[in-house]
């Protein structure tokens, strides 16, 4: 279902994109979005790019349970003052990037004190400056706090599967973060695709909608297949890029990795 509009307007004077931010978004949960964040990340690292993994999906933030790490300090901790953005933090050493988790279960985005969101934003800009390039896993839905943080990024991929509920609801992510800057880097993946034929049908799907109805054409940023091993991975908390490093979904995912790192 689609998140309700009626959320507070508490995000004004959202910063300019930053070329080093690059969002994970979808209208709707259950679409692999954070597993493409995490292997993003990771296959980035391995292009020899610093890269930060930013939990931003709050109330369901489960970077660390699919990692299996257990960081000190999470966002939760820098929404309550307790900590800075930089303190959060922590190495992944096995996929050669950091990561700043998030907290499960309590609340999302949308419910932070405005207050706390714009230090989010402030502090996230500073951070991204240690690093090539920051993936931010953000949260379900297309509450206005959500997008907020999207059209910060430099490009937002916009993940979908072949779904109607999915297609319907990436095409109303897409919509209202059109709306609130033109001309923003959208760009669409189709995960858990059943081959790379399949996936840009789907894709089809929503850029016939975008074109019809917003005059928009967002590029197809890439088809991850459907992959048995993808949940082998997360049932051991690891990344399919150590694991099965040559398996398609790995495969599909560098390759998207590879068109960011060149601006296709």
């Amino acid at each position: 279902m689609i998140a309700s509009l009626d959320i507070r307007e508490a995000n004004a004077a959202v910063p300019a994109p930053t070329s080093r931010l690059i969002a994970v978004a979808s209208g709707k949960g259950g679409v692999g979005k954070t597993w493409l964040s995490i292997t993003l990340a990771h296959a980035l690292s391995l292009a020899g790019k610093r890269a930060l993994l930013f939990d931003g999906a709050l109330g369901l933030a489960n970077v660390d349970v699919q990692l299996g790490v257990t960081p000190e300090r999470d966002l939760g901790t820098f929404l309550s003052g307790h900590a800075t953005l930089a303190d959060t933090a922590v190495r992944f050493e096995p996929g050669g990037f950091d990561i700043v988790a998030g907290r499960s279960g309590s609340g999302s985005l949308s419910q932070v004190a405005p207050s706390r969101l714009a230090a989010l934003r402030s502090d996230l800009q500073l951070l991204g400056a240690r690093y090539d390039v920051v993936i931010m896993d953000m949260g379900a839905g297309i509450d206005r706090t959500v997008r907020s943080f999207a059209i910060q990024a430099r490009t937002c991929l916009v993940v979908t599967t072949d779904e109607p509920t999915s297609i319907s609801d990436a095409y109303a992510f897409i919509k209202m973060t059109a709306l609130d800057r033109p001309g923003h880097d959208l760009r669409i993946v189709v995960n858990m695709a059943s081959s790379r034929e399949e996936g840009e049908q789907t894709y089809g799907v929503v850029l016939k909608a975008c074109r019809e109805f917003l005059k928009l054409e967002p590029p197809l940023a890439g088809v991850v297949r459907r992959d048995p091993r993808v949940h082998d991975c997360t049932r051991h908390q690891c990344s399919i890029l150590t694991r099965y490093p040559e398996s398609d979904a790995a495969i599909d995912v560098a390759a998207i990795a590879a068109g960011l790192l060149n601006g296709c």
